[in-house]
């Protein structure tokens, strides 16, 4: 799978609470952030959503 970039602007106090807590659980900023991804909910699709699944595009 192809990584890419995010981008984010945080506050400096954030950022360094952010950098603490990445090192007291050796872990790094980025893993941080992808644990907390994964953990999300995945999106469900409702039968009355009015967004076409990619399947379901004419074309």
């Amino acid at each position: 799978m192809a990584k890419k970039g995010l981008n984010l602007r945080i506050s400096e106090r954030r950022l360094n609470k952010l950098r603490l807590y990445a090192s007291s659980k050796e872990k790094t900023m980025t893993q941080l952030i992808e644990d907390w991804i994964d953990r999300l909910p995945s999106p469900e699709v409702d039968d009355s959503s009015t967004t076409p699944l990619p399947n379901q595009l004419n074309g």
